[in-house]
């Protein structure tokens, strides 16, 4: 057991309680052995030293020495308790039982250079609770007399009633510590932490966290401590309760009524709480020495709790030195005799070892009172005496090697095998010379002292609370909806080359892309600062209504519903210029498609929205994050939107097709896509048949037999993602050469400030000898008005007659309401890809709109109403029903792979702008029955703006437009 090379080193003196007799010092040698094997966890059984005069004489002498080794052992870091000489009691019993209970005072254990905090006596304070309850029901509890106050009373709920009032706690004892409310804050406070955490992980504001937490520990607070008469909330999570239940020494004591106690199960555990305490109260109540030895059992779990070593605190490792209990005098007085046979008792019956050493010192006419112990009589004298210290060292041996085998219960009861009796002979009371040296375990502080403690616990808060408020920064610079610990992760955040802030993605949870617009300006609303004139609702409405849609259906609707995806370009930039037109009247399109079906339709619709950014420029990381949600929503079913052509276009279409994910577009006329792609559908005619189109108007522009000049004017593309441009003048350029044009070369403007730079390129154009009567512009809506002007002022070209043809952006120009104008003697011919007044006889879609669209309401609303003329607001509705109805086929939802495939046999009539027809579409090729305008625009007279329809087809019509039917007026 014990082992030489751990042998502590030379304690270097200079202290109080320095030994000065030579058995003090072999007894303080052999205590630091034991302190340094418990260091180094052997975990050696620990005896209870009893120290005797072997002549009466030197009483006293023993007395003295042990009351020197507590002064020593503390000055050494031991935490030491000693015992008075005399304690109050009827009996040798209670008098031992009063000393156990002045031991649960965590001051009792004090030392002046021990480490680490105080002592807690959680289970001995609960034995004493119980105690003095019953002693406060009085010598008649639990049997009253039939003619006393308690007859007929309920004998459990009066201890149970007691027990709260002194609220489960010693009576006469402080109800706070340290001035604080801290018995149940090991609950409390986590409880409070975990409400914290809960507000943050729902991505609350750190503020509101904070206030729920402090909030809740206040309310618990006040329910734990305030409220008089009841017991502590958290009682049955306490560890002593947890004890109490769980020890099989108490199982005797209420043996009538069996209790079961569990962690998720308060109710039920609050009942076995009350049923152990009323039975180990009557068990008290009986006297006996079962008290002490309760006392004494939770002392010893006290202990071995407050040197557990893999607790949370690590405080076994911290307390490297057992405690150790001091009686000078153990006798009748103090009841100390019979506390050590209760400690030798208890160890018996427990299998778990305890730190606790006991040096005891009693008179040598009580020694016969302990009966035998282990070492029953001296060793037999050899031929020459060993020394007291080699005889010290080898009593504890065959101490310990006896121990197992004289626990066992076949041995004689009168056997106390923990203790360890040992006779000091006169010569080893007197002085040693001055400077004999003494052992003293290891005071260097321990690895868990240093690293674990509060010291690194602040370092550890700090580091904590600079990397949460970092990563908090983090997330919010990174996604839109974000709190201290969590982040949205379906949005992020990205700058527009205006340098404001943009929300990319698909909105989920409380983000809403209209909190991202600029700011209004005068008062106006969000749309009426970047739609072009204004719409009468706004993007906040729409979304706001959207979400009142989507939550009714998952509220009423849970299975019967498939959730469809808008994306488009929500953003806007007032410097760069930049229009939410597009975006705000697809959003309504999508709205009010949404809105008609789930009035009429037992399969809901659900639909959420997407934003690819600016003119959308982030449309890939929007695609990215429209399939990461996807692959966890089966219910999400495609895409409706996508509707520029960019060269970020074939990407986004190949996220969306990996994902499983069709798209059915309003307004891309890209080419290329309905040829590369069998999951994209669209509605609007593709740029190569839009020019076709267009080449009817400039056939009978062209002059037979005679030279004739054409350009192209097309945006510089080199450092946009903008392919629509390219592909009108590529395809521009080649209907002109079928027609005979001589071609310019083509030219490209660049853009400043969001501005066209024009001027430049009109002067080169007008002041050449070869002036050119057909101009093909690829260009943009918002670079029209500065082509006018400068057309419409430079020499050469102004008061001359000139065409200039383009494709079908400029649709979104409101030349009716003064948004665009054309300059004199100039007309501007354009494809449109909604043909409305013919398809407005065989529709309800306007009739829905006045319905359902905000600020509409009461209006008779027609195809060239200012909202609506456009057509981007139909073409979004149409091709929402057109998902829907591939989605919906039988009446049931469907999976987003066979809405792919229906897709293909969806004829719906009766929409805004025709019949919408994707049976005729062949697989990787072009398709027939688009809706398309062509129309003059030119100067009134008046100076106002006049267009005229040269020709139209409705949606589903597959007849081929004729140069007849289309001539120029």
């Amino acid at each position: 057991m014990v082992n030489s090379d751990r042998t502590p080193p030379v304690c270097p003196g200079g202290h109080d309680g320095t030994p000065d007799t030579g058995a003090g010092v072999h007894l303080q040698n052999q205590l630091e052995i034991l302190i340094q094997d418990f260091r180094t966890s052997t975990e050696p059984p620990m005896p209870v030293f009893v120290v005797h005069a072997q002549d009466a004489a030197d009483d006293e002498a023993v007395a003295a020495l042990v009351r020197q080794l507590h002064t020593g052992q503390g000055a050494h870091g031991t935490r030491c308790a000693v015992a008075q000489d005399a304690y109050e009691g009827g009996t040798e019993v209670r008098r031992a039982a009063a000393m156990v209970r002045a031991l649960s005072d965590p001051k009792k254990w004090g030392g002046p250079k021990s480490v680490y905090r105080r002592y807690a006596f959680p289970r001995l304070r609960l034995v004493h609770a119980v105690e003095d309850a019953v002693t406060a029901l009085g010598d008649q509890w639990p049997a009253p007399a039939p003619d006393s106050p308690g007859a007929g009373q309920d004998q459990r709920q009066l201890l149970l009633d007691q027990l709260a009032e002194q609220r489960w706690r010693p009576r006469n004892t402080a109800r706070w510590r340290s001035g604080l409310p801290l018995v149940d804050m090991a609950h409390i406070f986590p409880a409070s932490l975990v409400t914290v955490l809960a507000a943050l992980l729902a991505r609350s504001e750190w503020y509101v966290a904070v206030g729920a937490g402090l909030v809740f520990l206040l309310l618990l607070t006040v329910l734990n401590y305030v409220l008089p008469g009841r017991a502590p909330i958290f009682l049955w999570l306490r560890r002593e309760s947890r004890w109490f239940m769980t020890t099989t020494f108490l199982r005797a004591a209420d043996q009538d009524q069996p209790t079961e106690a569990s962690l998720l199960r308060p109710v039920r555990s609050w009942k076995a709480i009350a049923a152990r305490a009323h039975g180990v109260a009557e068990a008290l109540k009986s006297g006996g020495d079962f008290h002490l030895q309760l006392c004494v059992l939770a002392l010893r779990e006290d202990l071995r709790d407050n040197h557990r070593r893999w607790s949370w605190d690590l405080r076994g490792f911290k307390r490297p030195r057992p405690p150790v209990l001091f009686l000078p005098r153990a006798d009748d007085r103090n009841g100390g005799i019979e506390l050590i046979r209760a400690i030798s008792d208890v160890r018996s019956r427990r299998s778990e070892l305890d730190p606790l050493l006991v040096v005891a010192a009693v008179r040598a006419d009580d020694v016969p009172r302990l009966e035998r112990s282990v070492v029953r009589t001296p060793p037999a004298p050899a031929a020459e005496p060993p020394k007291f210290g080699d005889r010290l060292r080898t009593w504890y041996r065959e101490w310990a090697h006896n121990l197992r085998a004289e626990q066992s219960p076949s041995r004689e009861r009168s056997v106390l095998p923990w203790v360890m009796k040992i006779p000091l002979p006169h010569d080893q009371l007197g002085p040693v010379e001055e400077g004999r040296p003494h052992r003293r375990a290891s005071a260097r502080p321990t690895f868990a002292r240093l690293v674990w403690a509060l010291h690194t616990l602040v370092l550890v808060v700090a580091l904590l609370t600079a990397g949460t408020v970092m990563r908090a920064d983090a997330l919010h610079d990174r996604y839109c909806s974000a709190s201290v610990l969590t982040a949205n992760r379906d949005t992020r955040r990205a700058q527009t080359p205006g340098g404001s802030t943009e929300c990319i993605g698909i909105a989920t949870g409380d983000v809403r892309f209209a909190d991202w617009l600029p700011a209004p300006v005068s008062g106006d609303d969000d749309a009426a600062l970047t739609a072009g004139g204004g719409r009468p609702w706004t993007v906040a409405e729409l979304e706001d209504r959207i979400a009142r849609q989507n939550a009714g259906v998952l509220a009423r609707h849970g299975g019967a519903y498939v959730t469809v995806v808008y994306a488009g370009p929500l953003s806007a930039d007032t410097d760069s210029g930049s229009s939410l037109v597009k975006g705000a009247e697809e959003l309504a399109g999508v709205y009010l498609a949404q809105a008609v079906v789930n009035e009429n339709s037992s399969v809901k619709l659900r639909v959420l929205i997407a934003n690819g950014g600016l003119d959308l420029g982030h449309q890939e990381e929007m695609a990215e994050a429209i399939a990461a949600y996807a692959a966890h929503d089966p219910t999400v079913v495609g895409v409706v939107g996508t509707g520029r052509d960019l060269k970020s276009s074939r990407a986004t279409t190949q996220t969306l097709m990996r994902a499983g994910l069709p798209v059915v577009s309003g307004t891309n006329s890209a080419t290329y896509l309905p040829r590369e792609f069998a999951n994209w559908f669209s509605l609007a005619a593709t740029d190569e048949w839009q020019t076709r189109q267009l080449g009817l108007i400039a056939a009978q522009l062209r002059t037979p037999d005679r030279r004739q000049y054409a350009l192209v004017l097309a945006r510089d593309t080199t450092r946009t993602d903008d392919l629509y441009t390219d592909e009108q003048a590529r395809y521009g350029r080649r209907m002109l050469q079928r027609q005979g044009f001589t071609l310019h070369p083509e030219r490209r403007y660049n853009l400043s400030g969001g501005k066209p730079e024009l001027r430049s390129h009109a002067q080169e154009i007008c002041r050449s000898g070869r002036v050119p009567s057909v101009i093909y512009f690829a260009g943009r809506v918002e670079d029209v008005d500065p082509l006018m002007t400068q057309l419409g002022t430079e020499p050469g070209c102004a008061g001359k007659p000139l065409a200039i043809l383009t494709g079908d952006d400029l649709s979104k120009a409101d030349f009716a309401g003064g948004g665009q104008s054309v300059a004199p003697d100039v007309t501007l011919y354009h494809a449109a890809l909604a043909e409305l007044e013919q398809a407005a006889t065989r529709t309800a879609f306007y009739l829905d709109a006045a319905e359902h669209l905000p600020g509409l309401r009461g209006h008779r609303l027609r195809h060239d109403s200012p909202a609506l003329a456009s057509g981007q607001t139909a073409l979004a509705h149409d091709a929402t029903r057109a998902l829907f109805w591939a989605a919906t086929r039988g009446d049931r939802p469907q999976s987003r792979a066979s809405t792919w495939v229906n897709l293909r046999s969806v004829k719906i009539e009766g929409m805004a702008t025709g019949t919408i027809d994707f049976t005729g579409a062949a697989l990787y090729g072009d398709r027939t029955g688009h809706s398309i305008v062509l129309k003059a625009v030119r100067r009134a007279d008046d100076g106002t703006t006049d267009t005229v329809v040269l020709c139209r087809r409705t949606a589903g019509d597959t007849r081929r437009l004729t140069e007849r039917e289309c001539r120029l007026r």
